[in-house]
């Protein structure tokens, strides 16, 4: 016969396995635990509707939107909560935006890349810069050196010098 003493530990270790099991999104069982969460993707032609709809431009050096091109600003793949926020800093500031980066190849890689459609690009601008200091936190510099800042829904702002490098791990309140 076994006895309490032997019992309880073993059966606490399997609701602790179980519970991490059957989580959502987390164990074995979930929708897959390598993703921080589903999202949903733009194609670029959805994406440039929803920016010429709030009145951001876009530009890019080579003057096209090939995502294989990185001389090229093209939002194929790109975050829709990431197109959303940037509705929102538009709505927000009123300032005039314009994209120079998007999810074409040639930025740093990682999980929350431009590749990955969780960065955009903006162009510096007397307005979005003042916005950017008076309204969100510093939070220090990025290991490349480029101050942050964050704001209030938690995306980062990194001033790369010429441009704003935005992660946007939401929407921004939209």
């Amino acid at each position: 016969m076994v006895s309490r003493m032997t019992l309880r530990p073993v059966l606490t270790a399997l609701v602790l396995v179980l519970g991490a099991l059957f989580a959502p999104g987390v164990g074995a069982l979930g929708s897959g635990a390598t993703e921080a969460h589903a999202v949903t993707k733009l194609t670029h032609a959805q994406a440039t509707s929803m920016f010429r709809a709030s009145g951001i431009t876009w530009s890019s050096s080579g003057g096209c939107s090939d995502r294989n091109n990185p001389t090229c600003t093209s939002f194929e793949q790109l975050n829709q909560a990431t197109a959303q926020g940037a509705q929102t800093l538009r709505s927000a500031t009123g300032c005039a935006l314009n994209i120079t980066g998007g999810t074409e190849t040639g930025h740093a890689s990682g999980t929350y890349s431009h590749w990955n459609g969780y960065k955009l690009d903006f162009g510096k601008s007397t307005c979005l810069t003042n916005y950017v200091h008076g309204v969100f936190s510093y939070i220090g510099l990025r290991g490349d050196g480029a101050p942050q800042y964050k704001s209030a829904s938690g995306n980062i702002y990194a001033d790369e010098g010429n441009h704003w490098d935005v992660t946007y791990y939401n929407c921004g309140g939209c």
